[in-house]
């Protein structure tokens, strides 16, 4: 047998796949720039004894237990009764087209069909793998992962992922690996704020970016292992919720998608390939301008009432918002966190001239109205409980434990998606609502469906969530919906595929919220982040900075404002109407445009430089010293920007100072910052 080729081509990468000759497996042939698969792989080892060891076998594509296990197994599989445990397959077919490529595998003795799925996405240097599987006998999934990815490597490997809890996502974190195995994930029924899942390897100090991300909003795995002889193999996949996924002969699974990227640019080069990806997921819904929003939480809490809001949504129009959002307590039942959820009917105490005439009167303000909700959620003193209590996640004879005094709903039932649905579609269609926030504010505890046999009620909820995100998006396209769980709890490409912005943390202190969006803005494009300006102390970094570090802080993504507003002085609100108006001259380059992040959290200046055709436009921020002491008044700083022409004149719009392309790429931009001047908004002409 020879070897067989096929090679996916991206915007300005290559991944070439080969048939084993040796055995029945796909091989990694080369993944990097563009012409590398004209030349050796840099994964092709030779055999120098008769062992075949992790270092001298060759780099499979995806690995079933029982061929060659020596550093884990993408899949495991077995029958029910525990027979046959185990794959061996032979491969039966190969079929492809123009940024496509499938690999057909069968185990004819077990009864089971894998396809190995790949897919280039237009535009991007992104390359789609997923896997597919068809029982033609009753058979247990114990693992079935999405794909292996091997990345080489010529010494130690650096992994970047994203840590934290809740209040603090998203903070980048690096770990040299120089052998052995490493392993984040979730079993909170979403991504969960400790990890996100994605990470990114890089061969040590060398520049070159490889990374991954998967597409599943349930319980996830992302493994590392560094194996001897140069090389990182990187495996990803759902997490089964009862240890085994039953695939039903005649059944067939598709895992999740595995989202494979590259940059010769490091990990800057990275995020913005991930960023024109989540343009591509956006489809049509990227040129729909994200509005400024007023969003009243803070401000009011659960004491929401009509006459209060409006206020609020009057002082709102008045500096600039283009959209009201009410937050948590609308509806009947929710003096506070203890009662209400489920029982989703405008409360006609706070709304004594009707619900309706209240999203009129907001909307006559020049405002488009917004509302909040937690669908999965549900009080234990509500109607909905108490008409179907079988509704959560019990077991029978179990106590069913409060988390933030509410249960969770067991959204992988029909019956209770279609009453989500139902709500979502009575609520939309009742009042003219534009804007709609999902939040999710508790993991499941006390999973279980009785009488219900072992299912995956994680995919199923992952299934049911899905198709009431499927629903809005088809029957209220024109709804702009925000993802929540308590915060960045559950952030990933299937929801952000749904959805158009995301909340990256319930924390908006100033300090605390620029190191979350640091680590946000490596995976995440700036178009899909909200944030708002508030009046927020800092939780870990308590250092104060100015209503400007506030603005600039949230202008790097989808700008809203979050404090209350009565309490601010005519100064403070006249201030905020400059930064509104600032922030609408150049929304379109920082939600389309080129992002590359500038400088570092420990540095004395950082900040995001956007670009998009002639215009440059640059977010600075001063981090000030680290052991707390206050700016220095008068001191110069600069940020040295990136990817502009050398020869070229940029001219700065507020002060008319032109600089050569040359000077701001080894000089810098110049700043003086001071305690009164700890941020800035630079909007550059290219001549």
């Amino acid at each position: 047998m020879t070897y067989q080729r096929w090679t996916l081509r991206t915007e300005n990468t290559s991944y070439t796949v080969r048939l084993s000759p040796d055995g029945p497996w796909a091989e990694l042939d080369a993944w990097g720039p563009l012409g590398v698969e004209d030349g050796p792989s840099a994964l092709d080892w030779s055999r120098r004894t008769h062992f075949i060891t992790p270092a001298d076998a060759a780099p499979a594509e995806y690995l079933p237990y029982g061929l060659r296990p020596f550093t884990g197994s993408e899949l495991v599989a077995s029958r029910p009764d525990g027979d046959n445990r185990g794959v061996w397959w032979e491969f039966t077919g190969a079929e492809g087209d123009e940024g496509a490529l499938r690999l057909a595998f069968h185990d004819e003795l077990l009864g089971l069909r894998t396809v190995l799925h790949y897919e280039s996405v237009p535009g991007t240097d992104v390359i789609l793998r997923w896997t597919e599987f068809t029982a033609t006998h009753e058979l247990r999934l114990e693992r079935p992962d999405s794909a292996a990815v091997n990345i080489p490597v010529s010494g130690l490997a650096r992994l970047t992922y994203l840590t934290g809890q809740w209040s603090q996502e998203f903070q980048r974190t690096q770990l040299d690996l120089p052998r052995g195995t490493f392993t984040i994930g979730s079993l909170q029924g979403a991504p969960g704020h400790a990890y996100a899942p994605w990470l990114a390897v890089q061969d040590g100090e060398a520049s070159a970016a490889y990374g991954i991300a998967l597409a599943w909003p349930g319980n996830w795995h992302i493994t590392a292992e560094a194996e001897p002889g140069g090389a990182v193999r990187v495996r990803a996949g759902r997490v089964p919720h009862e240890g085994a996924v039953p695939l039903a002969p005649g059944e067939t699974l598709a895992t999740p998608q595995l989202a494979c990227a590259f940059s010769p640019d490091g990990l800057d080069g990275l995020s913005r390939v991930w960023h024109r990806y989540e343009r591509h997921l956006s489809g049509a819904r990227l040129h729909r301008p994200r509005k400024v929003l007023y969003n009243s939480w803070e401000a009011t809490g659960f004491d929401v009432d009509a006459a209060g809001q409006l206020e609020l949504a009057k002082t709102a129009a008045d500096i600039g918002a283009e959209l009201f959002v009410v937050d948590d307590g609308w509806f009947t039942g929710r003096a506070d966190d203890t009662g209400g959820l489920g029982d989703w009917w405008p409360d006609p105490a706070a709304f004594p001239q009707g619900f309706g005439q209240f999203v009129a009167d907001v909307r006559a303000l020049g405002l488009d109205f917004g509302l909040w909700i937690e669908p999965e959620a549900v009080s234990p003193g509500s109607r909905l409980y108490a008409e179907h209590p079988e509704w959560v996640y019990r077991i029978e004879g179990r106590p069913g434990r409060l988390v933030r005094n509410e249960l969770l709903l067991d959204l992988g039932r029909t019956d209770v998606q279609d009453f989500v649905i139902g709500t979502l579609d009575r609520l939309l269609g009742s009042y003219d609502i534009s804007y709609l926030k999902w939040d999710m504010n508790r993991p499941p505890t006390e999973r279980g469906r009785p009488g219900a046999g072992r299912v995956d009620l994680d995919a199923e909820h992952v299934a049911g969530y899905l198709r009431v995100l499927d629903h809005l998006r088809s029957a209220h396209p024109d709804v702009t919906v925000e993802g929540c769980a308590g915060g960045g709890g559950r952030i990933e490409h299937a929801a952000i595929a749904r959805t158009d912005v995301v909340w990256p943390s319930d924390n908006t202190a100033p300090l605390d919220r620029l190191s979350t969006q640091y680590g946000f803005l490596h995976a995440h494009a700036p178009h899909v982040m909200s944030s708002w300006v508030t009046d927020a102390p800092g939780i870990f970094d308590p250092r104060p900075r100015s209503l400007a570090f506030r603005f600039v802080n949230a202008m790097c993504g989808v700008l809203g404002v979050g404090a209350d507003l009565r309490a601010w002085t005519p100064e403070q609100r006249a201030e905020a109407a400059r930064w509104i108006g600032r922030y609408k001259e150049v929304r379109d380059v920082i939600h389309h445009g080129e992002a590359r992040l500038l400088g570092a959290l420990e540095d004395p200046s950082c900040g995001v430089q956007y670009d998009a055709g002639d215009r440059t436009v640059v977010a600075a921020l001063s981090t000030g010293r680290l052991d707390g002491a206050p700016l220095m008044p008068g001191r110069p700083d600069r940020l040295r920007l990136r990817g502009l022409e050398p020869a070229a004149g940029y001219r700065d719009t507020a002060t008319g100072t032109t600089y050569s392309g040359a000077h701001l790429l080894h000089y810098g931009l110049p700043f003086a910052w001071s305690v009164d001047h700890d941020a800035d908004l630079v909007v550059l002409i290219r001549e």
